[in-house]
């Protein structure tokens, strides 16, 4: 029952998943039919910093969830520690998580930097965009942030699912 429990949760986790990237392909289309948009109408250096913002936007935010979650399998696994866990598990899981730690602050750092820079982009496109095109701007950014959280979440849930149904597939004779 545990084992058709586990596959009927992981089928509907990658359902979601299909949907979730059928969302970001349509995000995708409506970013490039806002590129061109911002191609038409701003200076080059203005387009330059618009599609720069735009990378980045993916970047740091892919960075912030893989450190995250990173850490978050760390601090489990420290919370496992008992008695019987070696001196060298442990001080290895310490240094991992300061480690880590300390990637996330830099990535929070840079993400905040994102979010200035944002609001530069968003000033130049209130310039020359009307105002329904730079809400589809703002909603283009929202989305395409939530997608790229969504996608992550669904991919360590069906990550775990898999590995307990794994492991509970191997111990069963």
């Amino acid at each position: 029952e545990l084992i058709s429990s586990l596959r009927s949760k992981l089928q509907t986790l990658w359902e979601e998943r299909e949907l979730v990237l059928s969302e970001a392909r349509e995000c995708a289309e409506r970013g490039g039919e806002l590129e061109a948009t911002v191609r038409a109408v701003c200076k080059p250096n203005e387009f330059e910093r618009y599609m720069m913002f735009i990378g980045d936007l993916e970047k740091v935010v892919s960075l912030l969830l893989c450190l995250s979650s990173r850490l978050a399998r760390v601090q489990n696994a420290m919370r496992r520690i008992d008695g019987n866990t070696d001196a060298e598990e442990k001080q290895s899981l310490n240094e991992r998580h300061k480690l880590l730690s300390r990637q996330r602050e830099d990535a929070k750092d840079l993400k905040e930097n994102l979010d200035r820079r944002e609001r530069v982009v968003s000033g130049i496109l209130a310039k020359y965009l009307t105002d329904q095109q730079l809400q589809d701007y703002r909603r283009f950014v929202q989305v395409k942030t939530s997608l790229l959280i969504e996608q992550k979440d669904l991919e360590e849930q069906i990550k775990f699912f898999e590995e307990q149904l794994e492991n509970l597939e191997k111990s069963i004779p």
